[in-house]
Formats: structure tokens, C-alpha cells, sequence
């Protein structure tokens, strides 16, 4: 499952490094994918919205079994 995660945050990765941030994953637990936002993401404020919107978009349909996408 960590590769297919790995794979799915390369899709929105790139849109994340463009305006200065990106997503490292940090852990998966029982189906929660645990991430760190870093670089401008960390601080910016709309990070909850590319978290749920984007990021755990995307992880999820890329990785059925994932129930949800945590920042750490």
C-alpha cells in the first residue's frame, strides 16, 4: 500500500512544489495515511483545504482502501 500512496502523492506533488510546498509521507495506520506538509505549506493558511480537497482527493481514489489522509 506505501507504494501506491507514494505513487498517488507524485500526482499532486508537482502542484504543491509550483507554489513553494510539498507533502512527505510520514506513516499509513490502519488505512490513515499520515503526511507532513512542508516548504509553504506548513503555513499557509488554505493547507486544510489542499489536504482534504486535494490531497486526500486523490489518495483515495488512486488507493481504495485508504480511509483517510492526516497532517502531521
Amino acid at each position: 500500500m506505501r507504494e501506491q500512496v507514494e505513487k498517488a502523492l507524485e500526482k499532486v506533488r508537482g502542484y504543491l512544489q509550483f507554489d513553494g510546498g510539498d507533502v512527505e509521507l510520514v506513516d499509513i495506520e490502519d488505512g490513515v495515511v499520515k503526511v507532513r506538509l512542508k516548504g509553504m505549506c506548513s503555513s499557509c493558511p488554505m493547507s486544510m483545504v489542499t489536504m482534504k480537497d486535494g490531497i486526500e482527493r486523490v489518495v483515495k481514489e488512486e488507493v481504495p482502501e485508504v480511509k483517510s489522509v492526516e497532517q502531521v
